[in-house]
């Protein structure tokens, strides 16, 4: 299991690494820069080219990269030019925000998607399965920024939640146990809208994995043996289909922060994507790779998680993944 996890982590690391550069390399060919964004066209030539000489921004790119890898090796991300706060702390800030979101919409969508996903795909017909299947059909077409935008609206009609931010608290003093309900109250719209389609996806696979783990023959010996019915259903059906939803659970992180880019920018939530458009439209290089950095490490945890559970679940797991490292590095050595 340590091998297993370290060459999990040591992939994670590269895969935030090569991210990041991505971020930095598309961010300079997007042209202009922070000095442009703030001055506009009208500005005087002389003063754009002295702030840009001030900032380091009139160096090579590749003089520039090679400052930010060496600055990443010392765990330094640079000072964000936007904020004019080092990128680091900034970034973790955000991105804490955005994992508030992410594990209320996985809780709600395991919630919800899971247990229907079982009824689904324990039954071959009946108007309760039909609803089931159309409901997930809409969840899985209407694409976050809607669902946020129509729950924003509900919000606002009923006046039940908030229609956007993290937080209503004027007083910075305020208690731990009032700050936890605020930000619960603020939770609701951000989270349904982004947990909608993975409820939809999260059924889907459910439902598919069930009905071939309900046709298994150690389904029917376990009723031979005496199981009650729901029994079979709820524990050895369920045990043996679990591996597909966890599997495609780890993916789900992708899909988590994608959807909470538009999400974010709809409910004006303070996360890692509201941070990522800043930084993109000031042409924030260093802030850009920061949040690169951030996003692609949640992915890559994500997926280690994943596997983690697969493991649990299956020892196997474990073993096959092996067996593959080393016939690549046979393969390798030839």
């Amino acid at each position: 299991m340590s091998r297993f996890l370290l060459r999990r982590v040591l992939s994670a690391l590269l895969l935030a690494f090569v991210v990041a550069s991505a971020g930095l390399v598309l961010a300079r060919l997007a042209g202009g820069d922070y000095v442009s964004y703030v001055f506009g066209l009208g500005a005087r030539q002389q003063t754009v080219e002295q702030l840009r000489i001030a900032q380091g921004l009139d160096r090579p790119f590749l003089e520039q990269y090679a400052s930010w890898v060496a600055g990443l090796v010392r765990l330094d991300f640079g000072r964000s030019l936007l904020y004019q706060r080092p990128v680091g702390p900034l970034v973790i800030s955000r991105a804490v925000n955005s994992a508030v979101l992410a594990i209320g919409a996985l809780l709600l969508a395991c919630g919800l998607g899971l247990p229907l996903g079982v009824f689904s795909g324990s039954r071959s017909r009946g108007f309760l399965r039909q609803t089931v299947r159309a409901l997930s059909i809409v969840g899985l077409s209407v694409p976050p920024l809607i669902s946020s935008l129509l729950l924003v609206w509900m919000a606002a009609v009923t006046g039940w939640f908030p229609i956007g931010g993290m937080s209503t608290l004027a007083s910075p003093d305020a208690g731990t146990s009032l700050r936890i309900r605020d930000l619960l109250w603020h939770l609701p719209v951000p989270v349904f809208a982004l947990a909608l389609p993975l409820v939809a996806t999260l059924e889907r696979v459910q439902s598919q994995a069930m009905a071939e783990a309900l046709k298994h023959p150690c389904m029917t010996a376990a009723a031979a043996r005496g199981a009650s019915p729901s029994r079979v259903l709820w524990t050895h059906a369920l045990r043996l289909s679990a591996k597909t939803a966890i599997a495609v659970g780890g993916l789900l992180a992708g899909v988590v922060l994608s959807g909470s880019f538009a999400v974010e920018l709809v409910t004006a939530w303070p996360g890692l994507g509201r941070l990522t458009y800043d930084a993109l439209v000031a042409r924030d290089v260093a802030l850009v790779a920061g949040c690169a950095t951030a996003g692609a490490l949640l992915v890559a945890f994500g997926l280690l998680l994943s596997d983690v559970l697969l493991a649990v679940v299956d020892r196997r797991t474990l073993e096959v993944s092996e067996d593959d490292t080393a016939s690549v590095l046979r393969t390798m050595g030839r």
